[in-house]
């Protein structure tokens, strides 16, 4: 089964019906991304919610905005470039993650052996 289906989509109609207040809220949060009067460009906009989308892995989103950012002149080697970036900084999260994880395993009690504690 493939759980990927644009025609998904078009349930957004019943949040709108089961919840008319947040979904109100929503949409016009979500106008944000689309908007051309801000100071960021409008296709750069666009290809920044494709490398956000990589990263949360919205197959709906990357679906909706890499079609938006080609009809606002990105090219398929900014879309590539945009999802190369999200790889980027994916990565860099798991390493930074783990030096966190180092620190928290200094900081946590050693293991016991015998009646001496070990710290590793």
């Amino acid at each position: 089964m493939q759980y990927h289906d644009s025609d998904d989509l078009k349930r957004l109609s019943e949040f709108k019906q089961l919840a008319p207040t947040e979904f109100s809220a929503f949409v016009e949060f979500d106008k944000m991304v689309g908007r051309d009067d801000g100071a960021i460009p409008r296709k750069y906009r666009e290809l920044i919610a494709i490398a956000v989308a990589c990263t949360t892995q919205c197959p709906y989103c990357l679906e909706v905005h890499t079609r938006a950012a080609k009809r606002a002149g990105a090219t398929r080697e900014e879309v590539v470039e945009a999802a190369m970036l999200a790889a980027a900084l994916r990565a860099g999260a798991a390493v930074t993650h783990g030096a966190l994880a180092v620190k928290l395993f200094d900081q946590a009690p050693g293991t016991r052996v015998g009646d001496a504690e070990v710290r590793k």
